[in-house]
């Protein structure tokens, strides 16, 4: 009986061990057909319908965020329901004093408050930026405490924002707090129509000035932006936030510190084609 016993035990041993191998080899297949190589050094993609995390890389370090910053810069000034006609001077005070950015926007231009936050949004002007804090209720000092009540309000508990441009390596967050910076700028339907505008004639000095949209993808065939913002300083490496709509979902996407703009473009086609797949997976990436 013994003998008998001891065959059986072998036998499930044995039934055990082909069982596991089997689903060793199917956990590497799965991982083949899903790994995914960024070259972005922090990332998190979040299924907008489930709220589920389908991509995250080191997505829970603070770290510079440059011009997405303007994000909250926008939300800020539209929740303090201006008068968005009201015509705005670039002054001396707007120009860049910390990196000695360039600038197509000269001192002296004058432009509806609506205009601003266009240039400030879709191409990133930073010297637009930091008039739009400049003049909101209360100045400055009112604006960054506006902004320090929205990161309060949106629970984003690892950021810091001092300034409206991002040029200040100060400014910084992550991953995981700047998607749901980016989920509630999506509810504001004026920062949506801009930051997806590919391009806009502005009425500067008595012509008209074309400016573009920094994000390459708005526009580019295959690509449905519904949010957009990118971000570059040398401390932040190259940033991005989308959201996108493909394969009958939507995302939303944080790449952050990529070498290259050409970096972020490609980590953001993969995640395009992981979406493709139509199934939610937490991918620690490598």
């Amino acid at each position: 009986m013994q003998g008998i016993h001891t065959n059986g035990i072998y036998r499930m041993n044995i039934k055990n061990m082909l069982l596991q191998c089997l689903v060793g080899v199917f956990a590497l297949q799965v991982s083949g057909a899903f790994a995914l190589t960024l070259n972005s050094q922090h990332a998190i993609v979040i299924n907008d319908q489930t709220g589920a995390v389908m991509v995250s890389k080191d997505a829970e370090s603070p770290v510079p965020i440059a011009s997405l910053t303007k994000l909250m810069t926008a939300m800020v000034v539209l929740d303090s329901k201006p008068n968005m006609h009201e015509q705005i001077s670039i002054l001396e005070d707007d120009v860049d004093s910390l990196k000695h950015s360039t600038s197509r926007v000269r001192v002296g231009t004058k432009l509806e408050r609506n205009a601003v936050l266009r240039l400030a949004l879709m191409s990133s002007e930073n010297r637009a930026a930091a008039a739009l804090a400049r003049t909101y209720p209360g100045g400055r000092t009112a604006f960054v405490e506006a902004v320090h009540s929205k990161i309060k309000t949106l629970g984003m508990t690892q950021t810091l924002i001092g300034e409206p441009t991002g040029l200040s390596p100060q400014n910084t967050s992550t991953a995981s707090d700047l998607a749901k910076m980016a989920a509630a700028a999506a509810s504001y339907s004026e920062i949506g129509n801009i930051t997806t505008n590919q391009s806009e004639l502005f009425p500067m000095n008595g012509r008209q000035v074309e400016f573009h949209n920094t994000n390459r993808l708005v526009g580019a065939s295959g690509w449905d932006v519904l949010l957009s913002k990118t971000g570059f300083t040398n401390e932040a490496g190259h940033c991005l936030i989308m959201k996108i709509k493909h394969a009958g979902q939507s995302a939303t996407l944080v790449l952050l510190n990529s070498r290259a703009v050409s970096s972020s473009v490609f980590d953001a086609s993969k995640i395009r084609q992981l979406m493709s797949q139509s199934v939610d997976i937490v991918r620690r990436t490598r």
